[in-house]
């Protein structure tokens, strides 16, 4: 009767301790960058021996690529428009817009890790870097189907240059907040650039009317 209980333990242990490795991965990242992070680094800063991250994770470039994709998932959440009665067009995508910032500066570590890891350029492509480069692309088509749906009567292409701009948009503020700290009110500033990726919409939706 006792061994349901004990693989039950073993089994929240195990969700513990990849919780604790993940954590703690993420505080070394963001202090030292990719280079900076190594498995005793991780070690000494969540409190358990290596061959408990070895037994989660192949290697650092495994670890640090969970740690991209547990916080896209936390933020990938908040990019979904708010139901239509809750506001007009311009009230939802500021919405939604806020929600993201919010949830970057709660979660930031795959944008923060994933720009670091895209921007540079090595022999062999770390894992880390590739599994950023495809949750970006998840991102993008979120993002392309909240314009699409707020403006049905753009064309694709259309769609396409706005959610690019968007994206970049979104970067750009995001490496400023990096670089300036909390003096940055980021959410304030995601509010504007949604009002704003809204103003072009409007005049690209007006356009392909006439």
């Amino acid at each position: 009767m006792t061994r349901p209980q004990t693989s039950r333990r073993k089994r929240a242990n195990g969700v513990e301790s990849r919780q604790r490795i993940l954590d703690a991965a993420v505080a070394i990242a963001g202090e030292r960058g990719y280079e900076g992070t190594s498995i005793a680094a991780v070690s000494a800063k969540c409190g358990l021996p290596a061959s408990s991250i070895y037994w989660h994770f192949k290697d650092k470039d495994d670890l640090i690529a969970a740690v991209i994709e547990r916080s896209f998932e936390a933020w990938l959440s908040d990019v979904a428009l708010p139901d239509e009665d809750t506001g007009t067009p311009l009230e939802r995508a500021t919405t939604t817009a806020a929600n993201v910032a919010k949830s970057l500066v709660d979660a930031p570590d795959f944008l923060r890790l994933g720009l670091m890891l895209a921007l540079e350029r090595r022999p062999v492509e770390p894992r880390g870097r590739t599994v950023f480069l495809q949750v970006r692309e998840i991102s993008s088509r979120r993002i392309a189907e909240v314009i699409a749906e707020l403006f049905p009567d753009l064309d694709e292409t259309a769609v396409h240059t706005l959610t690019t701009y968007a994206v970049a948009g979104a970067d750009g503020l995001f490496v400023h907040r990096e670089i300036h700290g909390e003096d940055i009110d980021l959410v304030a500033m995601f509010e504007l650039h949604a009002q704003l990726v809204h103003e072009a919409a409007t005049r690209m939706a007006a356009r392909s009317k006439a």
